[in-house]
């Protein structure tokens, strides 16, 4: 496959643990993808699953994702996989790469510890991108005997057959997963639960997923944030993603017309899913990086994001869900924000600072 490569480097957690992980891209702008289970970094880079969300998130400033404590490359036998680790852990890549300031995604179970990280360390976090998250595991948001019971079998399942090469058992988790995948994303994701981690860990990780609770962190995240969540998903509830949007101030909600919790590469979900985190992402990258653009509100940055696509006034109202002397009084404003005296000279200044990456498309 043409396009990045990534580089494998390790790093200790305070507690001693090794953790696995993998940069790619470049730039002066850094992105986190806080650390899931199910993952190995050297064989999802290749995967039907996971590596066309991987390239793009590199084409444009530098990834960085790591293994999981228990999973892929980073050590499996490890005494504690609380959710406290996960968050130190995430701190402690960040550490290991030298990153002051870095933007976070956040996708299923890694939505919390991202949440996490950027209510506790708000000036370190520039943005989130969070997917497929939730706020509360499945025995905070519905803690009843049925409810008990089966998140307990599905422990037990995790326990007794993640480790047997014949895959139904694991086909069970995947079709909950990517139930819209073809039978090679099939596949790969059932030989992936057994390579990521032992049947042991999988069953320890579900315990501590099962309580996870950042539902009085929301309202402390103060970065943009951008949320997504596909409508059917079978994982995560629809609600759990509505929950993040409205909690955490200002967050942009985006449903996305899939029943998969992880958007595949032939779905049409998957180009809403790129045109939104592209526009988004453009706008906090260059704010990122060139103080002047961290004065713009989040609004001002969609707009500015647009204008650097040579979109018009209407075409930005419509886009934006916005009226057109909105547009036109939000854009006076960022003339003066900026210093410059017209659309032109805004647009060479915008591209100039890596706005407008998401190419046009047809309104």
């Amino acid at each position: 496959m043409n396009g990045p490569r990534q580089q494998i480097r390790f790093a200790r957690s305070p507690d001693g643990v090794r953790l696995a992980y993998a940069s790619s891209g470049a730039g002066p702008a850094i992105t986190i993808k806080a650390a899931t289970w199910l993952s190995h970094i050297e064989q999802d880079w290749e995967s039907p699953v996971w590596s066309h969300l991987l390239r793009e998130m590199s084409q444009h400033s530098l990834l960085v994702r790591y293994d999981e404590r228990g999973c892929g490359l980073s050590d499996w036998n490890v005494a504690d996989l609380s959710f406290e680790h996960w968050v130190t852990d995430l701190h402690a890549i960040a550490e290991a790469i030298g990153a002051e300031r870095f933007g976070l995604l956040g996708i299923s179970q890694g939505a919390a510890v991202a949440i996490a990280f950027a209510a506790r360390h708000p000036e370190r976090v520039s943005h989130l991108i969070l997917h497929g998250g939730y706020a509360r595991g499945r025995l905070v948001r519905s803690n009843t005997p049925d409810e008990r019971a089966e998140a307990e079998m599905m422990c037990s399942l995790a326990q007794m057959g993640w480790g047997k090469h014949e895959p139904s058992f694991r086909q069970f988790f995947t079709t909950q997963f990517i139930p819209g995948g073809t039978p090679e994303q099939h596949h790969w994701f059932n030989e992936m639960e057994r390579l990521s981690t032992s049947p042991d860990n999988a069953a320890r990780f579900m315990r501590e997923f099962n309580t996870i609770d950042v539902t009085d962190l929301l309202p402390q995240v103060h970065c943009p944030t951008l949320v997504l969540h596909s409508i059917h998903d079978a994982r995560v509830p629809f609600e759990e993603g509505r929950l993040l949007a409205t909690s955490i101030p200002d967050a942009k909600f985006v449903p996305i017309d899939s029943p998969n919790h992880l958007l595949l590469a032939h779905e049409p979900g998957w180009q809403v899913w790129l045109d939104e985190t592209r526009r988004f992402a453009g706008a906090q990258t260059a704010a990122q990086v060139d103080p002047v653009f961290a004065t713009l509100s989040q609004r001002q940055l969609e707009i500015l994001q647009l204008l650097a696509q040579a979109r018009d006034n209407a075409q930005i109202a419509a886009l934006l869900g916005l009226s057109e002397k909105t547009v036109r009084n939000q854009v006076s404003l960022i003339f003066d924000k900026l210093g410059v005296e017209n659309r032109a000279q805004a647009i060479v200044l915008a591209r100039d600072a890596g706005f407008g990456m998401a190419p046009p498309t047809p309104l």
